[in-house]
C-alpha cells in the first residue's frame, strides 16, 4: 500500500513539474434548507449510497466492502419515495434499455450519444458570480423543456460525471471529464435481487446497460431536481453524507482543471 501511495505521489510530482493538467466539469448542486455545494464526481440516493456509508465499518477490506455491503443490503432491499426530473443534455437520438429507438424526450432513456467535449465555451470572467441559469427555486415546477419521470418509486438513482464511481465500479463508461454531461442512471421498484447482482457483477467491466433491464435508466443531463416524498435512506456527494432533502443542480462545463497525463 505504501508502495502504490508513493508511486501516485511521483507520478502527481511528474504531471505536476510538467504542466500536464486537463479541464474539469463541476456541479453546482443547490439543497432546500438554502445550502450550496459544489461537486467533482457524483451525489446519489439510495441503495449504492446505503452501500458506500454502511460499508465504511468494513474500510479495512478494502474494495472488497461494497462486495459485502451490497450483500447485506440486498436481504432488505428497500425502496425510495419521491419525484425526479431533469433537462435532458442535447444530442439528436437516444436508445432504451430494450434496444429501441426513441426521442431526448421519452421517459425511459438509454443514452448513447451525447455532447462532443471538446468545443472550449466562454468561462466565467474572474470574480463574477457563478450562476445556476438552468435551474429554479423549489417553490416553482420545474420549466417545461424538462423532463419529469412518471415513476415515483426508486431503489437507486446515481447523478455522475466521471465514468468510475469506484475503482472497479465503472458506471458511466463514455464519460469524459469535460463532456458537459452529468450522466443520470435510475433503477426504479420492481428489480429482483438477481438483477441487483447481475447488475454490480457487471459494473466490473461497464457492462450493465447490455443487460436489458426495464428497471434500469440512464440518460445524459445538463441539471436535474429530487423531490424525496419521504426521509428516508442515505443522500451522498462526492461520498460524502448528505442530509435527506430536495436535491437540484446543473453542471458548469470547464469550471477548473485537474492534474492529468492526458
Amino acid at each position: 500500500e505504501c508502495l502504490l501511495k508513493e508511486e501516485l505521489l511521483m507520478s502527481c510530482t511528474y504531471f505536476l513539474c510538467k504542466g500536464l493538467h486537463a479541464p474539469l466539469d463541476v456541479v453546482s448542486l443547490h439543497t432546500a434548507s438554502g445550502r450550496r455545494l459544489f461537486s467533482s464526481l457524483s451525489f446519489s440516493w439510495g441503495f449504492i449510497s446505503d452501500v458506500d456509508i454502511t460499508s465504511e465499518r468494513y474500510r479495512r477490506l478494502g474494495s472488497a466492502r461494497f462486495t459485502l455491503g451490497v450483500l447485506q443490503h440486498l436481504t432488505t432491499l428497500q425502496v425510495y419515495k419521491g419525484h425526479l426530473s431533469y433537462l435532458p443534455a442535447e444530442a439528436p437520438n437516444s436508445v432504451s434499455s430494450q434496444g429501441e429507438q426513441s426521442g431526448l424526450s421519452a421517459q425511459h432513456a438509454h443514452q448513447v450519444s451525447f455532447c462532443n467535449g471538446q468545443s472550449i465555451p466562454t468561462r466565467p470572467q474572474q470574480g463574477s458570480a457563478l450562476e445556476d441559469s438552468l435551474l429554479v427555486p423549489f417553490e416553482q415546477p420545474v420549466p417545461k423543456d424538462w423532463v419529469v419521470v412518471p415513476e415515483e418509486e426508486f431503489v437507486s438513482i446515481v447523478c455522475i460525471y466521471q465514468s468510475h464511481l469506484g475503482t472497479d465500479l465503472i458506471l458511466a463508461p463514455p464519460a469524459k471529464l469535460y463532456d458537459d454531461a452529468i450522466h443520470l442512471f435510475y433503477l426504479t421498484a420492481g428489480v429482483s435481487r438477481m438483477t441487483m447482482i447481475k447488475f454490480f457483477m457487471a459494473l466490473e467491466k461497464g457492462t450493465h446497460l447490455t443487460l436489458n433491464c426495464p428497471y434500469l435508466h440512464y440518460v445524459p443531463v445538463k441539471a436535474f431536481r429530487l423531490e424525496p416524498s419521504m426521509l428516508k435512506g442515505h443522500m451522498t456527494v462526492d461520498g460524502e453524507v448528505l442530509g435527506c432533502e430536495p436535491v437540484q443542480g446543473q453542471i458548469h462545463r470547464q469550471l477548473c482543471r485537474i492534474i492529468s497525463g492526458s
